[in-house]
């Protein structure tokens, strides 16, 4: 039986960050087998084949390669793990963005004893880094989180891979890294257990909050950096904030309305073509309205997103003019049994989530222009 107040934090074994790190993947994977199923989608294969091939095969490692299907469902985590377990693989290699690495996680907790590698090649989401999948449905709404019982046994981030992406990748990266520090604050005022098992240490909290620094200090600057697809310091940075800080930040702190209301959100088709950190900004402003928030720190959230292009009223994410009954649907999906939003001091309902999201709207229209 777990003690009541156990304090606990999880990550990663090892993370490996820098400019050509994909060159490498070959001779850190040989550390945990030799034989290699590699998954990522068409587009990714495109500009990963040649280092992935000549890495793996340079470090003696079979190399089997799968192609993503798009979304982790678990039709597809099914379909890869059958690929794997044919293969004899005794190592998963998700590469790309946060869903099919998702995709290898889950892939490697359902065959038990298989590695699993984590190789974003992009700092969109701070997926890489935890022991979850969002599972969603064939029809790309959110359908549950898996929870695994380890982390992966290696996270390699390749920062050229990663200047080299749209810069809007990045952007949407800081928008989930944002909302780290903002939502772990809220559970540990809340004394809620995280996703590690536990209550916050004060180590993951240090780091939550680090993650916001690093954002607000370098998050322009990476911003510019990525549309110039040159690889610098601030971009360094910020790639380990939305990777790194933001993972164990939020995985070892808990998550909260920011996160939740992003899975109310995905139940409008109208937002499906938005990425996962853009709609996580949405939440956020909705879950500092519901806070209370005062003026000074919505305006700090709301300078730092316009500064970067992250989206802060609902036009921005295809919401315009939503009616009432849209946005409850949305509250409703939002606080639904088990969701993060629970999270929360107190109790928060599917109108409040509608309010929240139409004051949060209202005040970034009108922020907007001052």
């Amino acid at each position: 039986m777990k003690t009541v107040g156990t304090r606990m934090m999880i990550s990663p074994p090892k993370y490996v960050q820098g400019a050509g790190a994909m060159n490498d993947l070959g001779e850190h994977a040989a550390r945990l087998g030799t034989n290699a199923v590699v998954l990522a989608d068409k587009g990714v294969w495109g500009f990963v084949d040649t280092a992935v091939t000549a890495s793996l095969s340079g470090a003696g490692v079979k190399l089997t390669k799968e192609v993503f299907g798009g979304l982790c469902t678990q039709k597809e985590i099914d379909r890869v793990a059958a690929a794997a377990r044919a293969a004899g693989a005794d190592v998963i290699i998700g590469i790309g963005g946060g869903t099919a690495i998702d995709t290898a996680k889950a892939v490697g907790h359902a065959l038990g004893d298989i590695a699993v590698v984590s190789a974003p090649t992009v700092a969109s989401t701070d997926a890489p880094t935890s022991a979850l999948a969002v599972i969603y449905t064939e029809s790309g709404a959110f359908e549950r989180y898996s929870f695994f019982q380890r982390n992966p046994n290696l996270v390699l981030v390749d920062t050229a891979l990663v200047a080299g992406a749209p810069s809007r990748f990045i952007v949407s990266g800081m928008g989930d890294a944002l909302a780290t520090w903002y939502e772990a604050r809220v559970c540990v005022a809340a004394n809620r257990v995280a996703m590690a098992g536990g209550l916050a240490t004060e180590a993951s909290l240090a780091l939550a909050r680090l993650c916001w620094e690093t954002l607000m200090e370098y998050g322009p600057q990476a911003r510019l950096a990525a549309e110039a697809h040159v690889v610098t310091p601030a971009l360094e940075k910020v790639t380990e904030a939305n990777t790194l800080l933001s993972g164990l930040g939020f995985e070892s702190c808990g998550l909260a309305a920011a996160h939740g209301i992003h899975n109310g959100l995905t139940v409008s088709h109208k937002v499906h073509g938005m990425m996962h950190g853009e709609k996580v900004n949405i939440g956020t402003l909705a879950q500092l309205v519901l806070e209370g928030a005062p003026t000074d720190e919505l305006d700090t959230y709301l300078r730092f997103s316009r500064a970067v292009g992250l989206p802060t009223t609902l036009a921005e994410i295809g919401l315009g003019d939503p009616d009432r009954e849209e946005l409850l649907a949305i509250g409703r999906a939002a606080t639904a049994e088990g969701e993060t939003t629970h999270n929360m001091p107190f109790p928060v309902t599917p109108e409040m989530v509608a309010d929240a999201l139409i004051a949060g709207d209202s005040y970034a229209r009108a922020y907007a222009k001052r």
